[in-house]
Protein backbone atom coordinates (compact mmCIF):
# COMPACT_ATOMS: atom_id res chain seq x y z
CA UNK A 1 0.00 0.00 0.00
CA UNK A 2 1.62 3.75 -0.99
CA UNK A 3 0.22 6.86 -0.98
CA UNK A 4 -0.28 8.61 -3.98
CA UNK A 5 2.83 10.72 -4.57
CA UNK A 6 1.34 13.93 -5.54
CA UNK A 7 -0.73 13.55 -1.53
CA UNK A 8 0.21 16.60 0.80
CA UNK A 9 0.58 15.61 4.52
CA UNK A 10 0.94 17.89 7.66
CA UNK A 11 2.07 17.11 11.42
CA UNK A 12 -1.08 18.23 12.70
CA UNK A 13 -2.89 15.80 9.98
CA UNK A 14 -3.97 17.65 7.08
CA UNK A 15 -4.34 15.52 3.88
CA UNK A 16 -4.73 17.28 1.11
CA UNK A 17 -5.05 15.94 -2.93
CA UNK A 18 -4.38 18.43 -5.50
CA UNK A 19 -5.94 16.36 -8.20
CA UNK A 20 -9.40 16.54 -6.83
CA UNK A 21 -9.06 19.80 -4.58
CA UNK A 22 -10.37 17.44 -1.66
CA UNK A 23 -8.58 17.78 1.82
CA UNK A 24 -8.88 15.72 4.89
CA UNK A 25 -8.05 15.71 8.78
CA UNK A 26 -6.18 12.94 10.23
CA UNK A 27 -5.93 12.31 13.93
CA UNK A 28 -2.05 12.48 15.58
CA UNK A 29 -1.94 8.09 14.87
CA UNK A 30 -3.34 8.71 11.22
CA UNK A 31 -1.16 11.31 10.41
CA UNK A 32 1.52 9.57 11.97
CA UNK A 33 1.31 6.46 9.63
CA UNK A 34 0.95 8.64 6.87
CA UNK A 35 4.68 9.66 7.41
CA UNK A 36 5.75 6.36 7.80
CA UNK A 37 4.34 5.51 4.43
CA UNK A 38 5.87 8.31 2.64
CA UNK A 39 8.68 7.73 4.39
CA UNK A 40 8.86 4.30 2.73
CA UNK A 41 8.13 2.19 5.69
CA UNK A 42 6.63 -1.16 5.06
CA UNK A 43 3.03 -2.15 6.30
CA UNK A 44 4.78 -4.71 8.58
CA UNK A 45 7.28 -1.82 10.32
CA UNK A 46 4.25 0.86 10.66
CA UNK A 47 2.30 -1.91 12.92
CA UNK A 48 5.24 -3.09 14.51
CA UNK A 49 6.16 0.24 15.39
CA UNK A 50 2.52 1.17 16.44
CA UNK A 51 2.34 -1.78 18.55
CA UNK A 52 5.91 -1.28 20.49
CA UNK A 53 4.50 3.01 20.80
CA UNK A 54 0.99 2.55 21.73
CA UNK A 55 -1.25 -0.03 23.95
CA UNK A 56 -3.38 -1.76 21.70
CA UNK A 57 -4.35 -5.22 20.99
CA UNK A 58 -3.02 -6.66 17.96
CA UNK A 59 -6.26 -7.58 16.54
CA UNK A 60 -7.36 -4.27 17.32
CA UNK A 61 -4.84 -3.01 15.24
CA UNK A 62 -5.74 -5.04 12.41
CA UNK A 63 -9.41 -4.39 12.33
CA UNK A 64 -8.22 -0.09 12.81
CA UNK A 65 -5.98 -0.48 10.03
CA UNK A 66 -8.44 -2.07 7.60
CA UNK A 67 -10.56 0.78 8.04
CA UNK A 68 -8.26 3.39 7.80
CA UNK A 69 -6.93 2.00 4.60
CA UNK A 70 -10.93 1.25 3.51
CA UNK A 71 -11.41 5.25 4.28
CA UNK A 72 -7.78 6.16 2.03
CA UNK A 73 -9.02 3.77 -1.10
CA UNK A 74 -12.83 5.23 -0.40
CA UNK A 75 -10.52 9.08 -0.65
CA UNK A 76 -8.99 7.85 -4.26
CA UNK A 77 -5.22 8.35 -2.04
CA UNK A 78 -3.91 5.33 -2.11
CA UNK A 79 -1.82 3.86 -5.69
CA UNK A 80 -4.07 1.19 -7.57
Amino acid sequence: MYLRKNIATSEAGFIFNPATGDSFSANPIAAEILHLLKQGNTVAQIKESLLATYEVEPLRLDRDWDDFFNQLKEANLLES
